[in-house]
């Protein structure tokens, strides 16, 4: 079986890899430390499955996920991330995204996880699909941030847990002066001047703990 292990923290590629040599020594392993890398590779190699972590230096895991299933529809990809957060969830699987797994169970769910996907089924952990079975039957407001692009949910996700420009600059891999535009972004679409509404929309909607 031949798996890409895309991360850009080489702690956590070297994490995942002793997990997966653990399972089958025969495993081929590749890896990849940024989106554009990912998606080079893709488009050079056949993967039996790519563990992609969704947020990534080079445009972020869920746009190089689409860019995947354009070149490649049947590659399997399973999502890999520090973000429980329904909305990072939807956007994975609905951008078509095999499964999705938080780093927090990596160590204990992977096997599994590569098994489900690799049959053709969805996979995710436990603590996920609670999460996104909540977030199914919710009457919650949702549409002001389904307004957002995967980007710029990432900033708003960001912002609303109280980080400064220059510290979701460094989490995101983007200049301070991108993070600046994007929020004006945001609150257009949605209909906000502060970030403390946007903190309020978020705790009121369950978006941050």
């Amino acid at each position: 079986m031949k798996i890409l292990i895309a991360d850009d923290h080489p702690i956590v590629r070297n994490g995942i890899k002793d997990i997966l040599q653990d399972i089958s020594p025969s495993f081929s392993i590749d890896e990849a430390e940024d989106a554009n890398e990912v998606v080079q590779k893709v488009i050079a190699n056949d993967y039996d499955v790519i563990i992609l972590d969704i947020s990534m230096p080079g445009g972020g895991g869920l746009n190089a996920l689409k860019q995947i299933k354009q070149a490649k529809p049947l590659t399997k990809v399973l999502m890999l991330s520090i973000y429980d957060d329904e909305q990072y969830i939807n956007r994975a699987l609905k951008a078509g995204a095999s499964g999705y797994l938080t780093k927090s169970v990596a160590s204990e769910e992977l096997e599994l996880a590569i098994k489900k996907v690799i049959s053709g089924e969805k996979y995710l952990s436990s603590e996920v699909a609670s999460k996104m079975a909540t977030f199914i039957y919710s009457d919650k407001e949702k549409n002001k941030h389904e307004l957002l692009s995967e980007r710029e949910y990432q900033v708003f996700h960001q912002l609303a847990k109280g980080h400064t420009t220059n510290e979701i600059a460094e989490e995101l891999h983007i200049s301070p002066k991108t993070v600046s535009t994007y929020r004006e972004r945001i609150m257009e679409k949605m209909g906000m001047s502060r970030n403390s509404e946007l903190i309020h929309y978020a705790f009121k909607n369950k978006l941050i703990d």
